[in-house]
């Protein structure tokens, strides 16, 4: 009886680490009308194989004057994204084209819109310096966060 508990709780204990190792592989977030995320800091994991950003806009406002995004890029490249994301304008989702220093990114969207995105794991380094943070103009300051990535 003894043995068939415990090669239950080890069987269960499996499973529930293979489930937080699938929810690594999602970064999750809500932008607001007050230019805020819901989150400061995501983890996911570099061994996944597809990572997969959904962004949800809880506020009402339209895109044109309260648009979000998701952008993920190095930490120390995010000023200068963010500085070219003005000139790259709203009809490129202020991201400028063929951007090298932008590793993913969703699409603008407005009050009451999602939207989601999926880029390789193999693009970020567990232990690297990442940031995510909106590109409308000037969101950054306030909707930013640190991306810990594991192995």
């Amino acid at each position: 009886m003894n043995v068939t508990r415990t090669l239950v709780a080890i069987a269960l204990l499996g499973a529930a680490g293979m489930a937080h190792a699938a929810g690594n592989c999602t970064i999750s977030l809500k932008g607001d009308d007050a230019m805020k995320f819901d989150q400061k800091e995501a983890t996911v994991s570099a061994g996944c194989a597809t990572i997969t950003v959904e962004l949800a806009h809880v506020g009402k406002l339209p895109a044109a004057a309260m648009g979000h995004n998701v952008v993920i890029s190095k930490t120390p490249d995010m000023a200068g994204i963010t500085k070219d994301a003005i000139k790259a304008g709203a009809a490129k989702n202020y991201i400028p084209d063929g951007d090298a220093r932008v590793i993913a990114h969703t699409k603008i969207i407005g009050g009451g819109e999602t939207t989601k995105i999926t880029f390789p794991g193999k693009a970020l380094t567990a232990g690297g310096d990442y940031s995510f943070f909106c590109s409308f103009p000037g969101h950054s300051t306030m909707m930013k966060g640190k991306l810990v990535v594991t192995k």
